[in-house]
């Protein structure tokens, strides 16, 4: 199993989880991975799981900050210093929390950590995305993305909203797919391929590591006997980094391994326009992919 040996990938959220789950995946199957992760301790950790689970010793550690702007700045330059090719981005780290808390800049962190600390993430590396050929970037998203009737274009950020942590969650897995949508269209011209997923009602920390809240264990403890394993949760981002269908289209929505149709607004092309924009504008990105 080394089909991805000399590929380097870079996976969000990895000392943990899913993510943990998917570096180890990765890595079973010959690649490079770069653990990009916030807690320095808990990535120390997570890389020695991942060197003794697989025998790999092509495991190295990134420091990244996704509520911090400045963070996911350094780790891309420091990413961009050490290696000449990124061939799979996975933007996997989320956060659902209970109550309303801010980013390092200002922002909702819910929206801020899920979609535009990874969007600016993404827009810092599609050139070495790009030069390196047949690369992918797989946006994590969720079913929930369906439980939200579209974006609030007038409140993104809630700063006039009451705070609802559910659906400040739902808002930012739709922003993730809208993401996705965009990213596939301005990539057109290119041979990098994107894709979004739903890896399923699994079994992690996402809530409870946001705040320690009531949010996390409520969830937990209806839906526990139902949850399944971060392993089998990382199987359709396997897939989606692997198998040959996921390299010969772009755009699509992924759940159980297999393309599945999200449920989004009629007005999706428009919405996912219209975020790109309003993310670039709220991250100070002044140079973003060019439309084919």
């Amino acid at each position: 199993m080394n089909e991805l040996k000399g590929k380097v990938a870079l996976v969000t959220g990895a000392n943990g989880g899913i993510g943990l789950e998917t570096a180890i995946g990765l890595a079973k199957r010959g690649a490079t991975v770069v653990l990009a992760v916030r807690n320095p301790d808990k990535g120390l950790a997570a890389q020695k799981t991942v060197i003794e689970r697989t025998g790999s010793k092509r495991i190295e550690l990134l420091t990244l900050d996704l509520a911090s702007l400045t963070s996911v700045r350094t780790a891309a330059a420091e990413f961009l210093e050490r290696h000449d090719r990124l061939d799979l981005l996975i933007n996997n780290a989320g956060v659902m929390l209970s109550s309303h808390q801010l980013t390092d800049d200002g922002f909702e962190a819910t929206f801020g950590v899920n979609h535009l600390g990874h969007f600016l993430l993404t827009n810092l590396l599609l050139d070495r995305l790009i030069a390196t050929g047949s690369a992918r970037i797989i946006n994590v998203s969720s079913a929930g993305h369906a439980l939200t009737r579209g974006l609030k274009f007038d409140d993104l950020l809630y700063t006039r909203r009451r705070y609802n942590g559910v659906v400040a969650y739902c808002e930012s897995k739709l922003a993730n797919v809208l993401f996705t949508t965009e990213l596939a269209r301005r990539l057109s011209h290119t041979d990098v391929v994107t894709h979004s997923l739903h890896p399923g009602v699994v079994r992690t920390r996402l809530a409870r590591d946001g705040d320690g809240g009531w949010l996390g264990n409520t969830l937990s403890a209806i839906g526990g006997p139902f949850l399944i394993s971060p392993e089998r949760g990382a199987a359709t981002t396997l897939h989606v980094a692997t198998s040959d269908k996921a390299g010969k289209t772009t755009g699509k929505y992924w759940s159980k391994s297999r393309i599945k149709r999200a449920r989004l607004p009629k007005s999706e092309a428009k919405d996912a326009a219209r975020l790109w924009e309003v993310s670039a504008e709220l991250v100070g990105l002044e140079a973003t992919a060019k439309a084919a």
